[in-house]
Formats: structure tokens, C-alpha cells, sequence
């Protein structure tokens, strides 16, 4: 390889001086490239769980659910309002550590809501208990994580919360819907200027990412409730994924670029 000084001799003149810049920024622009090449292909990519055709990998009430202008989407009718809440269960598995996006859109007054790390109740078809990212119609709980038939509001919009153990039962802490063992450790914002960040009625982005016991919710970008689950008799490491449809009046829920990504 040529010394410093001898490239210099080499290239004299204006054009050799353009050469010579040239030839630098090939020499450190290939080192970074090569970086990002190697960070790229160590970081999981983003599959899509949805083909916006069918319902294929996912199961639940036909009557409740079916595909739409490229969505999955829930709707209860008038005169058709359920008795229990029910649930599109993803079927490729029990993720454990991932971060999911999804845009969602919400049309009426009902609710839904996003579950994950969650077992499907054996006597109740399409029934689901675990942590779930709440949405309603009025955008008082979305981004709140809310365990669906377990330990109910874990944490509201705007909470940053810390779940520690606790001895007991399930019904000797959940109370008013709350669960009243946890510890308050932060704000995030408070809920009237985090719900200016939603859009009623349509496209918004909800993001979810659960990492160990560390689970955080966001819409449009903006975290919403963040917890640390430390409380070992009642937190979940895995489990199934599905869209809820929540007992209510007539409602419309639409799903759709829903993309995953395995964190472990």
C-alpha cells in the first residue's frame, strides 16, 4: 500500500485531489457500511402475521370476525350483544420476549383490546386470561394494561407501576377493578394529554413490547403504561396472542399491518 506522502506526489492537481477525497471516503464509508450490514443482520426482523386476505393462522367466532378492505375485524351488531367477551387467537405459537405493531381502528362506543402472554380458558371457547392492552371508544384506558380474568388494572394511562409479590389470592387485592398491591414508581404524562394523542374513529398505531417482566404499551408512539411485573405467583413469561371483541353495545374493531418480532 502506497504511503500517505507517495498518494499525495501521485495525485497533484485539482483532479487528483478529487480522486484523492474520493478515494478517503471509500476507505471510511466501507468500514460503517459494513457495521450496519453486521447490526442489521443481528437484529430479528418483523414478520407479518395477518396476509390481509383471510383468516388463516388465526381462529376464533366466525360470527364475530371475519376479513375486511385488508383487516381483521370484530363486530358486534344491534340485537347481537354477547354475554362474555371473546377473542381472535393467534395460532403460531406462545411468544415470550417480542415487540408487536399493529394499527387499529375503533368505530362505535365498545372496547377491545390486544392480549398477549395469556391461556384460553378450557371451558370457554375463545376466552383468553392475561395481560392485555386495552383500547376503548372513548380513549380512557387505551394503553393501559389491564389482565384480562387475572389481576385486572395493572397500570392506567400514564402510570409507570411495579407489581411486587404478594401471598394471597387474586380476589384479596383486585378491587374496584384495580389491582391494589401495585407501587406507583413514575408518571408518564397525564391522562388528558395523553389521550390528545389518539384519534377517534380512526387509524391509530399500538405498539406493545414485552421484554422479561417488563411490559410496555404505546399508541401512535407515545408509551402509555409501563410495568414491572415482580410479583412471581401471578406473572406470565408466555403465552397466546389474540384481538378482543368486549361485551357492549354494536361496535366495529379493525386490525390490520399487523407485524411481530421475536425478542429472545
Amino acid at each position: 500500500m502506497l504511503k500517505p506522502k507517495n498518494i499525495l506526489r501521485a495525485l497533484k492537481g485539482i483532479g487528483g485531489f478529487v480522486l484523492l477525497a474520493a478515494f478517503l471516503v471509500n476507505c471510511t464509508s466501507g468500514g460503517s457500511q459494513e457495521n450496519k450490514q453486521a447490526e442489521s443482520e443481528s437484529q430479528p426482523e418483523f414478520i407479518d402475521l395477518f396476509d390481509g386476505k383471510t383468516l388463516s393462522g388465526w381462529r376464533g367466532d366466525t360470527s364475530l370476525w371475519h376479513v375486511e378492505d385488508g383487516a381483521i375485524v370484530g363486530e358486534i351488531k344491534s340485537g347481537k350483544e354477547l354475554e362474555r367477551n371473546s377473542f381472535i387467537i393467534w395460532e403460531g405459537g406462545r411468544p415470550g420476549d417480542f415487540e408487536l405493531i399493529t394499527e387499529y381502528k375503533l368505530t362505535g362506543k365498545g372496547n377491545s383490546g390486544f392480549n398477549y402472554r395469556s391461556e384460553e380458558l378450557p371451558d370457554l371457547p375463545h376466552a383468553l386470561r392475561g395481560y392485555q392492552a386495552d383500547i376503548d371508544a372513548a380513549n380512557t384506558y387505551t394503553g393501559q394494561n389491564y389482565e384480562e380474568r387475572g389481576r385486572t388494572i395493572l397500570a392506567f394511562p400514564g402510570q409507570q407501576m411495579r407489581l411486587p409479590p404478594v401471598d394471597g389470592e387474586i380476589s384479596d387485592y383486585a378491587k374496584g377493578n384495580i389491582w391494589t398491591a401495585g407501587e406507583e414508581t413514575g408518571s408518564l404524562g397525564d391522562r388528558d394529554s395523553l389521550k390528545a394523542h389518539i384519534k377517534t374513529e380512526d387509524w391509530n398505531e399500538l405498539r406493545v413490547v414485552a421484554k422479561g417482566n417488563h411490559l410496555q404499551h404505546y399508541v401512535n408512539g407515545i408509551l402509555m403504561s409501563d410495568v414491572t411485573d415482580d410479583d412471581e405467583k401471578n406473572r406470565k413469561f408466555e403465552g397466546l396472542m389474540g384481538f378482543q371483541v368486549h361485551v357492549g353495545p354494536p361496535m366495529k374493531i379493525a386490525y390490520k399491518n399487523i407485524r411481530f418480532k421475536n425478542l429472545e
